[in-house]
């Protein structure tokens, strides 16, 4: 399995606070069945302002250690950006770590607010995919907006964004809203991809099997293998690392 949005670098975000513990989520990575693991640290101006040159700094620091430890993952990086007017800025400097492509798009993991949808959010969407950077929406069943009003995903879908699906709300450990929803969206096939969003051991662990075994129930065993397997490999195997 390919977990491309997880928090496994240290104390760069709300994220690993260590080295041991960038260690500790990827040896229970490991024993979960992931292979790769694409670090996807916040982007959030003013409250996690990273940078490429930070992120790679965090990612050398755990490279270094998967290879001192011999571990059988393989790490790439990345970034979750949250929507913001400065978006357009950095895309238009290449300041933005993608988490891969598909269809000959860059693909951006782009963060939504948890309680509500931007003003001006599609037209933020138009002028990505306009720019070659394909939108894929991080766990929009934890958007309060849309658990009451399921619909308004359309536009993004209308617009041909991607949908990462967090494993914890299938498995229902951040509450019976997002469940709901991540249960009504994957019985439709809307998400591209199941991700841990791992934070920590404790606050939310990586749980991509018991995903895919909620999936694989609620779908089939295709559809499942496509969200934690083959989509996410086809998006992240020419990411540079």
């Amino acid at each position: 399995m390919i977990d491309i949005h997880c928090h496994v670098l240290p104390e760069i975000d709300d994220g690993a606070k260590s080295l041991d513990e960038s260690m500790a989520l990827i040896r229970q990575s490991i024993n979960q069945g992931i292979t790769r693991i694409v670090a996807t640290p916040h982007i959030h101006v003013g409250i996690y302002d990273n940078t490429q040159q930070t992120i790679v700094d965090a990612y050398h620091r755990v490279q270094q250690e998967i290879k001192a430890q011999n571990l059988p993952i393989e790490l790439r990086v990345a970034a979750e950006v949250r929507v913001c007017p400065e978006i357009i800025m950095l895309a238009k400097q290449k300041q933005l770590p993608f988490v891969g492509d598909f269809e000959e798009k860059k693909v951006l993991l782009l963060e939504l607010p948890s309680s509500h949808l931007p003003a001006g959010v599609e037209k933020l969407i138009d002028w990505l995919i306009n720019a070659n950077i394909l939108p894929m929406i991080a766990h929009p069943e934890r958007n309060r907006e849309l658990q009451r009003y399921p619909d308004r995903i359309k536009p993004f879908q209308q617009r041909g964004c991607l949908f990462q699906l967090t494993a914890a709300s299938l498995i229902g450990d951040l509450g019976e809203l997002p469940k709901a929803l991540s249960e009504q969206w994957i019985s439709q096939q809307l998400y591209t991809i199941i991700g841990s969003d791992c934070h920590s051991l404790k606050r939310r662990p990586p749980k991509l099997h018991q995903a895919h075994s909620i999936a694989e129930v609620l779908t089939d065993h295709t559809y499942a293998n496509q969200l934690v397997i083959d989509n996410p490999y086809l998006i992240s195997k020419r990411l540079f690392s």
